[in-house]
C-alpha cells in the first residue's frame, strides 16, 4: 500500500472560535439595523421553540435570554456583542478534538476488530479465525483517482445516505482504500454515549445539531466547513441531509454545506493559500439490507404524511439491533457497496489525476477564469456561485444514479411490489401498505418471470452506463438470494416462500424496491 498522504492538522477550538466568530463580523458589519434585528429574532424564535420539545441546558437558555432583551432594547452594539457570544457558544459546541494519536491507534485495531466482526460466520470466529475484509466491504470506482487528488488538493467527499452505519462504513472503508483521515459532521444525539463521543470526536467527526433550525446555527456551521476545508481537512458529508426514509436514491440535495467548498476555493486562491483546489468527489452506497429500513419506511407513510427530521428512536439506538444486524447480515459476502465516482471541481466538471478540469471533449479548463477577472483577482458573486453549486448538485445526483449498485434485495423486491401492485391497480403505494394480511401472497412463478424481464433491463442500463449491479445470474438466483438474506435480520420478513407462492411484508418491500425507481425498470403497461 503507497504511503498515505499526511493526517490533517484542524485548527484549536479557540482558533475556530475566533475565526467563526470574525466571519459573522464581517456579516454583520453589512446588515442594516433591520436586518440584524431580524437575524436575532429568528434565532430567538426557532430556539424558543426548539426549547419547547427539548429543555436545553441553563447556560443555553441564558444566551437566547440575553438575545430577546437585546432585540427588545434596539441598541446594535449589544445585538453584535450578544450574537456574537452566540455564534462562539455554536463553533465551541461544533468543534471536536481531533487527535492525531487516537486515528493511529484506531487505524491499527478498530479495522482488525471491525471487519473481524462483519466477517465472522459463527461466534467462535469473533475472537479467532482468518477473515477477509474485502469479501464484505467492496470498494470500487475512482479509488486511485481519488488519492491521487488528496495530494493536489482537498477532498469533500458526499456521499448517499442509507443509515447511521454510513459514516462507520465509509471511515473504514477509505482507511482500507489507503486514503487519509476525513472531518465529517454527525448528528449531535450520536454523542450523548461517552464511549462513542471519545472515539468519534477524536477520529474526525464535529456535531451537527439538526434541531437548530436557525439561520444564526446555520451560517456558523457553514463557516466551520469553511475553515476545515481551507486548512486541506478532507471533508464528508451527506448532501441529503437526512437518511432517505422511503430508500430513493437523493434526487435532491442540500445545497448550504455543497457550497462551502466553492467559498474555501476562492478564498485560497484570493489570500495565495498552497493547493487551494477542492474536489467533489460522489459516493454512492449499496446495501443489500438497511439497519434501520423498518423504522425509516414506516416514518415515511405515517399516515398524517409528515415524516420526523429526526428519528431518536429506531434500530440505531438500540446496541442490541446494531450487533445483531451486523454479526447476521455483514457476515454475508459483499454486502456492502462503496463506489467512488469521477472526481469533480467546483463547477461540476470533471478532474483528472493531476486535479485539472476538463471540459466535455476532455479538453483542459482553466477553472481560475470562472471566478476571476483577466487580472487573475476573485471577483465576489452570490449569484454566479449559487449557480454553480446547483450545478455540481445536479452532477452530484446524476452519479449518485449511475453508480448505485442494484442488487439481489432491490430486485426481487422490485419483481415482487411490481407483481403485488398489478392485483391492486386502483391502489396507491399508501393503500397497498395496508393490504390485509391474507391478501399479501403473489405466486412465485409470476415473480420469476417478472425478474427474468428485470434483469435484461437491468443489463440494458448498465451497458448504457446508468446503473451498475452485482446479482446473480438466474431469476432463481436472485430470489433465492434475497429471500435469505431477508431472513437474517427484519423483524418482518420482507419476502419468505410459502409453498409455490412469496409473501411480502409491503412496506419493506416497498422501501427495498424503491433503490431502483427512476430508472425506467417498470414493465411498460399495454
Amino acid at each position: 500500500m503507497a504511503d498515505r498522504p499526511a493526517i490533517f492538522r484542524p485548527p484549536r477550538p479557540g482558533e475556530v472560535a475566533d475565526a467563526l466568530v470574525a466571519r459573522h463580523r464581517a456579516r454583520v458589519q453589512e446588515l442594516s439595523d433591520v436586518a440584524l434585528v431580524e437575524l436575532l429574532e429568528d434565532t430567538v424564535f426557532h430556539e424558543h421553540h426548539r426549547f419547547e420539545e427539548h429543555a436545553p441546558p441553563d447556560g443555553e437558555r441564558k444566551r437566547i435570554d440575553q438575545a430577546t432583551r437585546a432585540v427588545l432594547d434596539g441598541h446594535r452594539h449589544v445585538m453584535e456583542s450578544v450574537g456574537e457570544a452566540l455564534v462562539r457558544a455554536y463553533a465551541l459546541e461544533i468543534y471536536r478534538p481531533f487527535s492525531a494519536s487516537a486515528y493511529r491507534v484506531a487505524t491499527r485495531l478498530l479495522p482488525a476488530a471491525v471487519t473481524r466482526l462483519v466477517t465472522a460466520t459463527d461466534p467462535p470466529r469473533l475472537l479467532t479465525g482468518t477473515f477477509d475484509p474485502s469479501r464484505r466491504l467492496r470498494i470500487q470506482g475512482a479509488v486511485d483517482h481519488v488519492k491521487a487528488l488528496a495530494e493536489q488538493g482537498t477532498i469533500l467527499l458526499v456521499p448517499t445516505h442509507l443509515s447511521n452505519l454510513d459514516s462507520p462504513l465509509v471511515g473504514l472503508s477509505l482507511h482500507m482504500a489507503g486514503l487519509p483521515p476525513f472531518t465529517y459532521g454527525a448528528g449531535l444525539n450520536l454523542f450523548s454515549n461517552p464511549v462513542m463521543d471519545f472515539w468519534m470526536s477524536r477520529l474526525g467527526a464535529y456535531t451537527v445539531d439538526r434541531r437548530k433550525q436557525n439561520r444564526l446555527y446555520k451560517d456558523t456551521l457553514k463557516d466551520y466547513s469553511v475553515e476545515v476545508l481551507k486548512r486541506r481537512c478532507h471533508e464528508i458529508f451527506f448532501p441529503g441531509g437526512t437518511r432517505s426514509r422511503s430508500g430513493l436514491v437523493e434526487k435532491s440535495l442540500k445545497k448550504g454545506l455543497l457550497g462551502t467548498g466553492l467559498t474555501a476555493w476562492q478564498e485560497g486562491l484570493r489570500e495565495g493559500a498552497d493547493k487551494p483546489s477542492v474536489f467533489v468527489v460522489p459516493c454512492t452506497l449499496s446495501m443489500h439490507l438497511v439497519l434501520e429500513a423498518e423504522s425509516l419506511i414506516d416514518d415515511a407513510m405515517a399516515r398524517d404524511g409528515k415524516s420526523r427530521f429526526i428519528i431518536d428512536d429506531d434500530e440505531f439506538s438500540r446496541p442490541r439491533d446494531v450487533a445483531s444486524f451486523t454479526r447476521a447480515v455483514l457476515n454475508l459476502d459483499e454486502s456492502v457497496y462503496l463506489t467512488l465516482s469521477t472526481p469533480m471541481d467546483l463547477m461540476g466538471n470533471p478532474v483528472d489525476d493531476e486535479g485539472v478540469s476538463l471540459d466535455p471533449t476532455g479538453r483542459a479548463i482553466d477553472r481560475r477564469s470562472y471566478v476571476c477577472d483577466r487580472q487573475g483577482q476573485v471577483q465576489a458573486d452570490p449569484q454566479r456561485d449559487r449557480v454553480y453549486t446547483e450545478r455540481v448538485a445536479e452532477a452530484v445526483v446524476e452519479a449518485f444514479h449511475r453508480d448505485n449498485v442494484a442488487l439481489s434485495t432491490h430486485a426481487a423486491a422490485f419483481a415482487a411490489w411490481q407483481v403485488f401492485a398489478s392485483r391492486h391497480p386502483r391502489s396507491d403505494p399508501y393503500r397497498l401498505v395496508r393490504v390485509d394480511p391474507q391478501r399479501r401472497m403473489v405466486p412465485r412463478a409470476e415473480v420469476l418471470k417478472y425478474l427474468d424481464e428485470l434483469l435484461r433491463r437491468i443489463q440494458r442500463r448498465c451497458e448504457r452506463d446508468r446503473l451498475r449491479h452485482a446479482l446473480p445470474a438466474t431469476p432463481e438466483a436472485v430470489l433465492d438470494d434475497a429471500i435469505a438474506r431477508f431472513a437474517t435480520f427484519h423483524s418482518r420478513r420482507a419476502l419468505e416462500n410459502i409453498d409455490r407462492f412469496v409473501r411480502l411484508d409491503p412496506r419493506l418491500v416497498y422501501y427495498y424496491q424503491n433503490r431502483l425507481v427512476g430508472y425506467g425498470l417498470a414493465r411498460t403497461k399495454r
